[in-house]
């Protein structure tokens, strides 16, 4: 007898993983997720965790050459491992392959050019999907937090991947939503590719800058 959740193995238009389990039992998605997560590529990975942050630099200037699907595959699993409130997740993510709303985005962000990404990915409450019973800015707010955290961790599986990227937060949300086609309020856009050249890291603030203790 086929799984009861045998639809959830439907992919969105245009994007489906590269590979895919023989066998997908009840809890697709997780099944699905954990494949992806294990699966290649077959070159070396950075798996600690703190180097990954270290090296971690925006970068505006990518290599005309494509990133691999499995390592997409990856990145886009990184903030499905995300934290969410309520485990409700009230994001989704718009995966831009358009050349022409590439081109488009670059201007509803800001004019920044680097837009025009191998991989450029839209973060974008959804607020309607948290089902707590609270008042609407308090769901909105939840569903930043669950989009920035998404994001955050595709930045840095891009990172361990081999990859760069740059976080965009200057755009004009209405313009972003057009080229989309959505009426979910972007919160951030991810670019990523492979970097031109590696950055060296920046000097950052003083701990006792940082950190306030309180008693």
């Amino acid at each position: 007898m086929p799984s009861k959740n045998n639809e959830e193995k439907t992919y969105p238009l245009g994007y489906e993983p590269q590979e895919t389990p023989d066998v997908v039992e009840d809890n697709v998605r997780n099944n699905l997720l954990d494949f992806i997560l294990k699966s290649g590529p077959t070159e070396v990975v950075d798996t600690d965790l703190f180097a990954v942050m270290t090296k971690r630099r925006s970068t505006r200037k990518f290599l005309d050459k494509p990133v691999e699907t499995i390592k997409i595959d990856k990145i886009i699993a990184a903030a499905d491992t995300a934290p969410t409130a309520g485990n409700f997740q009230g994001f989704e993510i718009f995966y831009v392959k358009s050349p022409e709303k590439k081109k488009i985005l670059v201007e509803a962000c800001n004019k920044q050019p680097y837009v025009d990404a191998p991989v450029v990915l839209v973060f974008c409450k959804n607020p309607s999907r948290v089902k707590f019973d609270f008042s609407d800015d308090i769901l909105k707010k939840f569903a930043i937090q669950d989009a920035t955290l998404a994001a955050g961790y595709s930045q840095l599986a891009a990172q361990a991947l081999g990859l760069s990227s740059i976080w965009i937060g200057m755009f004009d949300e209405q313009k972003i939503m057009d080229v989309i086609e959505t009426d979910l309020v972007p919160s951030s856009v991810l670019c990523i590719g492979y970097p031109e050249q590696t950055k060296f890291p920046k000097p950052r603030r003083n701990l006792k800058d940082l950190v306030h203790v309180t008693w």
